[in-house]
């Protein structure tokens, strides 16, 4: 059996981090997506504060999608840190 399917099957090798880079994307599509229908929805109907929100949403919200993603890796960056530090400190 290769060492990365045993990794993987041994759950040494994660997963979730690549998960979490699709929903970063997806996330800041959607986010994007909603801000332009929000702007442009507030310039055909000639209120300032709807298209000064969807301007918000449309550079705001991606940034807290990446915000709350790279949260979500950083606890498997810590895991693999803290793996190696366990390997070398074996050695």
């Amino acid at each position: 059996m290769p060492e990365s399917l045993k990794d993987f099957l041994s759950f040494r090798k994660m997963l979730t981090p690549l998960i979490i880079q699709v929903l970063f994307w997806l996330g800041s599509a959607v986010c994007a997506l909603a801000g332009l229908i929000i702007f442009v929805a507030g310039v055909s109907s000639n209120e300032a504060g709807g298209a000064l929100l969807g301007l918000i949403i449309l550079v705001a919200a991606p940034i807290a999608v990446r915000i709350w993603c790279e949260l979500c890796i950083l606890f498997f960056r810590m895991n693999e840190t803290l793996t190696d530090i366990k390997n070398n400190t074996q050695k």
